[in-house]
């Protein structure tokens, strides 16, 4: 059988679960019995059937010596499900195929372990570096338990956000923005800072395809956002969330008393000499399982995440404009310190319309 060909499928099938599933990871399964699926299934929801049971209720004749392929090692432990392990053992199934191993200390080796004890025989590793970046939401958030942070970018050619730091504008293509928009349906939140939020007055949801909305987190020490805001009054479904600091949450008790009664949750965490404390906001924000965090500006929200080596991935959509003046990206960091964060990135490029995505990832090693 090729091994590769089905666990490419069950990268395929998890994809379906994007957005869905979070904090749980993406998870694709096949079931191949002489050559032929027989079964399929993905995790379609926090909560539901993980993939293999899915696959297993899917096939219509029996499992006996059949083989099951899945993009992560099967769970062993019961959580909001039964153990995955437990329903293929019954099954029948003579060999599992996996992609790569959970990194759950609740797993972590256990379901292979299980299985082979069961006598059901185990490969795994198969495109394993597929799979790691397929799950790499999951991989972040439960070895740290604080999001993986995505800074997302919109410049022009010579490096400009704006044109006026005080007016929203537009750089970037249709095309470009409906991606961005396919971003925020596969995150868990979406970030920016308040002076984007009273400039912009953004919604933060999706539009332009079809996904569920995320989270909208803003950073406002001193609750400035106003109360005609978007994100305030287009908020029924309570995912608004303002991080501000202890002194605003002592002194503004009758405005922050009307941003709950709009369904604005509201977190204080620590000041300090650059503003809210990131690794706080993370900390909270990992606290809510948010495991995933697009951050989609200002300036100084891009500057701070890069400056304290808080980011994983950093796209920057570039436009075919030159603005001359205005509101660079990285407004306030040295162009040493960004070329030092980025020159041992990964890198990835793609095209939509005249716009070029320049994916950086951080590099593991």
């Amino acid at each position: 059988m090729d091994d590769e060909k089905y666990i490419r499928l069950c990268i395929d099938l998890a994809k379906n679960g994007a957005g869905f599933v979070s904090p749980n990871p993406l998870v694709g399964c096949v079931i191949v019995k002489d050559d032929r699926i027989i079964g399929q299934g993905y995790h379609k929801k926090y909560g539901d059937n993980h993939a293999e049971v899915n696959a297993i209720y899917s096939a219509k004749e029996s499992l006996t010596d059949a083989v099951l392929y899945v993009n992560l090692e099967p769970c062993v432990h019961f959580g909001k499900t039964p153990p995955c392990v437990d329903k293929i053992i019954e099954s029948g199934i003579k060999k599992v195929v996996i992609g790569t191993i959970d990194p759950n200390p609740l797993v972590a080796g256990k379901g292979i372990k299980k299985l082979s004890k069961s006598n059901v025989k185990v490969k795994f590793g198969v495109l394993e570096k597929e799979c790691l970046e397929l799950n790499k939401f999951f991989f972040k958030y439960i070895k740290t338990n604080i999001p993986y942070v995505n800074l997302k970018i919109a410049q022009s050619l010579d490096g400009y956000i704006t044109s006026n730091a005080n007016k929203s504008e537009i750089i970037t293509s249709k095309e470009s923005r409906k991606v961005v928009h396919k971003l925020r349906s596969e995150y868990d939140a979406v970030l920016i800072g308040v002076n984007t939020a009273i400039i912009d007055n953004p919604s933060l949801n999706v539009r332009l395809v079809e996904g569920r909305d995320p989270y909208r987190v803003v950073l406002d020490s001193n609750l400035r956002i106003r109360k005609n805001s978007n994100l305030v009054q287009n908020n029924k479904d309570c995912k608004t969330i303002i991080f501000c600091s202890y002194d605003a949450l002592n002194s503004k008790k009758r405005y922050i008393n009307y941003l709950q009664s709009k369904g604005v949750r509201i977190i204080p965490v620590r000041k300090n000499t650059k503003g809210l404390s990131l690794k706080e906001v993370l900390r909270k924000l990992g606290s809510l399982k948010i495991a995933s965090l697009l951050v989609e500006g200002g300036s100084k929200i891009f500057s701070s995440f890069l400056q304290q080596n808080l980011w994983d991935e950093i796209n920057i959509f570039l436009a075919p404009k030159i603005l001359g003046d205005g509101l660079r990206s990285f407004s306030s960091v040295s162009k040493n310190k960004l070329i030092n964060s980025i020159s041992s990135c990964d890198v990835k490029f793609e095209k939509y319309e005249n716009d070029i995505r320049i994916i950086f990832i951080k590099s593991k090693k």
